[in-house]
C-alpha cells in the first residue's frame, strides 16, 4: 500500500469510488431489465478479476492500473435492440460473452505484434477526441439526474468544489464522497423537515419495490447464443475497446506511469475481456473501464489501485445485500447528478488537456480534420435523428454507435491523410 495513505483513508476512497460508479452502473440494468444485484456482483468481481490479471510479478497491488470496470452504456443500446426484436435477455448476454472473447483476440494481437505497432493506429489526435466525446455524451445524464431538484444538485456540486479546492487532508482526496454526504443530508432535511419531494417518480417507484432483506441470493442467468443477436451486439465492442485505450492513455499521462507498456495494454485488455466474459456468463451487462472513476482518480491525484480494488469488493458484497443496495437507492438522483457535473466534465477536460500537453498542432490541416470529423460524427449521431439498419427482424441503432464509428473514421483519416503546415495568409 502507498505509505502516504492509511488503511482507513484507502477504505474511504474505495467507498467514494463505489458512489462514483453506482448511479451509472445500476442505471443500465434498470433500463434493460437485467438484475441490479447480479450487475453489482458482475462489476465487483469483474474489477477484482481485472486487477488479478493485470498484476505482474515484482509490482505491488498499489502499483496496478487504477480503474473500475462498470456497466457499459454502449452495450445497453445493443441489449435493447436484441430484446426489442423479440429475443430473450440471455441472447444479449451471450453476445456480451462473445464480445469479451474478442477482447482476448485483440490482446493476443497486441502481445505478438507489439504495443508500439498497435498504438500507431491510436495516436493522441485520435484518442483525445474519443475522450472528449465520452465526457460530452455523458453530460445529458448529469442534467437529467439533476433536473428533478436543481437546488439539491447545486448543494452537492458546491460541496464538491469546496472540498476539492480548499479542502485539506482527507477532505482533499474524497471530494465526491463529501459532496454526496452533504447532498444526502440536505435531502433528508428537505424531505422530512420541509416536506419537499426529493425523489422523481421513477426513483420513488424503485424505492417502493426495494428489497429490505439483509441478505439475498440473486438469480443468475446463463447466456444463450444466436447469430443475429451476436451480430447486433458485436459492433459495440469497438466503442468499449477505444474507451479502454483512451482511459489507459489518460491515466498514463496523468500519473506519469506508462500503463500502456507496464503492465501493458495486452494485459489490461485481457483483464477487461475476462471480466466481460464473466459478466456475460452470469447475466450482467458488459464491462468497461469506467470514465467516472478515471475522472475521480485524476481529480484526487491518487493513483493507488487499492481504492479501486476495494470498490470492487464493496460492489460485489452489495450484490448479496439487498438491504444495503435498497438503502443506497434512497440517495436522490439529483445528488448523483450534482456529482456527475464534475465527473463527466472532468473526462472531457482531460481529453482537451491531452491535446494541449502533446502539443497537437490544430493548425496542421490533417489534425484539424481528424478532430473535427470525429467530433461531428460522434456528437451528430448521438444527438441527431435516429438512424437504424435492419438486421433480420431487429434494427441496429447506428446513432448509438457514434463513438465507435468516430474512432474508426479517425484511425482511417490518420493513416490516409498527410501532414501539412498551415498556409500563411498575408
Amino acid at each position: 500500500m502507498d505509505k502516504k495513505l492509511t488503511k482507513a483513508r484507502i477504505a474511504l476512497m474505495g467507498l467514494q469510488h463505489l458512489f462514483a460508479m453506482f448511479g451509472a452502473t445500476i442505471l443500465v440494468p434498470l433500463i434493460t431489465g437485467l438484475s441490479v444485484q447480479v450487475t453489482l456482483i458482475g462489476v465487483g468481481v469483474g474489477t477484482i478479476m481485472f486487477h488479478l490479471i493485470q498484476k505482474k510479478k515484482g509490482r505491488t497491488w498499489a502499483m496496478g492500473v487504477p480503474v473500475f470496470l462498470g456497466s457499459s452504456f454502449a452495450f445497453m443500446a445493443g441489449i435493447n435492440v436484441v430484446t426489442g426484436g423479440g429475443n430473450p435477455l440471455s441472447d444479449a448476454t451471450g453476445g456480451i460473452l462473445i464480445a469479451g472473447i474478442f477482447y482476448l483476440v485483440v490482446a493476443l494481437l497486441i502481445k505478438f505484434l507489439g504495443v508500439e505497432k498497435v498504438m500507431r493506429f491510436m495516436p493522441t489526435v485520435v484518442t483525445a477526441p474519443t475522450v472528449i466525446l465520452i465526457g460530452v455524451m455523458l453530460a445529458p445524464f448529469a442534467i437529467s439526474m439533476s433536473a428533478h431538484n436543481l437546488p439539491l444538485a447545486l448543494i452537492t456540486l458546491i460541496a464538491i468544489i469546496i472540498a476539492a479546492i480548499w479542502g485539506k487532508g482527507l477532505f482533499k482526496i474524497t471530494p465526491i464522497l463529501i459532496g454526496i454526504v452533504v447532498g444526502t443530508i440536505a435531502a433528508v432535511f428537505m424531505h422530512f423537515v420541509l416536506g419537499i419531494d426529493v425523489h422523481g417518480t421513477a426513483q420513488a417507484a424503485r424505492i417502493d419495490r426495494a428489497d429490505w432483506r439483509a441478505i439475498g441470493m440473486p438469480v443468475f442467468m446463463l447466456p444463450t447464443f444466436n447469430l443475429i443477436p451476436i451480430l447486433i451486439m458485436f459492433p459495440f465492442v469497438f466503442a468499449t475497446i477505444a474507451e479502454h485505450i483512451a482511459d489507459m492513455v489518460i491515466l498514463s499521462r496523468q500519473s506519469g506511469n506508462d500503463y500502456i507498456k507496464e503492465p501493458g495494454l495486452a494485459r489490461t485488455l485481457a483483464g477487461d475481456g475476462v471480466a466481460t466474459i464473466f459478466q456475460g456468463f452470469i447475466g450482467s451487462p458488459a464491462a468497461t473501464t469506467y470514465s467516472e472513476n478515471v475522472g475521480l482518480v485524476t481529480l484526487t491525484r491518487v493513483f493507488n489501485a487499492w481504492p479501486l480494488i476495494l470498490a470492487g469488493v464493496f460492489a460485489a458484497l452489495l450484490g448479496f445485500s439487498p438491504l444495503v443496495a435498497s438503502a443506497i437507492y434512497w440517495i436522490p438522483e439529483a445528488v448523483i447528478g450534482g456529482a456527475s457535473f464534475i465527473l463527466y466534465g472532468m473526462i472531457a477536460a482531460v481529453g482537451i488537456r491531452n491535446l494541449v500537453d502533446d502539443k497537437i498542432n490544430l493548425g496542421d490541416m490533417k489534425n484539424c480534420i481528424i478532430v473535427a470529423v470525429m467530433l461531428v460524427i460522434g456528437l451528430g449521431l448521438r444527438f441527431g435523428p435516429a438512424i437504424t439498419i435492419p438486421i433480420g427482424e431487429a434494427n441496429l441503432p447506428i446513432d448509438r454507435l457514434g463513438v465507435a464509428i468516430a474512432v474508426v473514421i479517425g484511425i482511417i483519416l490518420n493513416l490516409v491523410l498527410k501532414s501539412s503546415e498551415p498556409e500563411k495568409i498575408s
